[in-house]
């Protein structure tokens, strides 16, 4: 349900609250698994066409999410990820095409009892500005039939409690952004949805909202994150989907992932011949033959030989074809 407000003029408020390598059409060759009686996400042949358009945000899109795991949705900008989180979070009505079960239930059969289970951060911030930001959480917190967290405890947890009386419109877009993401947790929910939760973040601030994101799995709970962020899915995601123009390019632990389609290599550190450090980079298969690396062992004084795994990126890009780079943005406070 979508809750608009304003507050003398400022922006409304949306919250959800209670009141190129050709892609495989293959599941088995993404590293898809069939659907168990353990998943608490399951999503299948799912296509949606925004109005006016003829080219499908999402194309037949399938994935389940296991229970107590954080599971990854990226992708560039455009890819369709965002879309998925629309649909998994309601906020369009009636599915175009295939079927989406959540907690056991299809979503087109979920009212206002659903947000009481879910929690949802969108990517960009949306609060009451003359509020404070005790006042958004505890305006937001009356909206569940369920006994909620502490506003001030919330607050704190992201280093927000000496500005909890401080009106949101004097935060900075940092601020708002760690107000949005504790607002989810408000209600203790099941299962968590978060649009790019670190974007834009200075790097103390987006360790800090990592760090609950795996306490919450710790505790039971599932999440599911969509973002462009390589680094973010690396350190928290058990599975991820590669997302590429509405399709589903590959779907597996970061790991796995990385020994199916990552290249190692070997890094040799060596003087050149005016004494200067010059690096060479092998691939570690058939190393013991590679001549150019046997050269590079006979020739040179060698400083350093270090192995490289395959960077999620490069991945990516090997599944894909399409490069997966951040768009710039700059750090909030």
């Amino acid at each position: 349900m979508s809750h608009s407000g304003r507050s003398g003029g400022t922006t409304g408020v949306l919250a959800i609250t209670p009141n190129s390598k050709k892609l495989s059409k293959d599941n088995k060759d993404k590293g898809m698994e069939p659907h168990t009686g353990a998943d608490i996400i399951d999503v299948r042949n799912l296509v949606y066409t925004y109005p006016k358009t003829t080219k499908p945000a999402v194309n037949g899109v399938s994935f389940a999410v296991r229970k107590g795991e954080v599971f990854g949705l990226l992708g560039p900008s455009g890819a369709g990820k965002s879309t998925i989180q629309k649909v998994l979070t309601h906020q369009f009505r009636r599915l175009q095409s295939g079927s989406v079960t959540i907690l056991d239930r299809g979503i087109e059969s979920w009212g206002a009892d659903y947000y009481e289970r879910i929690g949802v951060g969108f990517e960009l911030p949306n609060h009451f500005l003359r509020l404070t930001g005790a006042e958004n959480l505890r305006f937001f917190a009356s909206l569940y039939k369920s006994k909620t967290r502490d506003p001030m405890e919330l607050m704190e947890m992201v280093g927000l409690g000496k500005a909890a009386d401080v009106r949101v419109s004097d935060y900075s877009k940092g601020m708002m952004m760690r107000l949005n993401f504790i607002r989810a947790l408000l209600h203790d929910p099941d299962l968590l949805f978060f649009d790019e939760p670190t974007s834009g973040l200075d790097p103390v601030n987006a360790r800090i909202v990592k760090q609950i994101i795996r306490d919450q799995q710790a505790m039971g709970k599932t999440v599911v994150l969509t973002t462009h962020n390589m680094f973010d899915v690396e350190e928290l995601c058990d599975r991820c989907g590669f997302m590429v123009r509405g399709n589903m390019a590959a779907l597996d632990s970061v790991e796995a992932l990385k020994a199916r389609y990552g290249q190692r290599n070997v890094k040799v550190t060596y003087l050149n011949s005016n004494g200067q450090p010059h690096n060479e980079v092998f691939p570690l298969d058939g190393l013991g033959a590679n001549a150019s690396f046997q050269s590079a062992l006979r020739d040179h004084e060698i400083q350093t030989i270090h192995s490289q795994e395959a960077t999620l990126d490069q991945v990516f890009v090997e599944v894909t074809g399409v490069n997966l780079e951040a768009d710039s943005e700059e750090v909030a406070p």
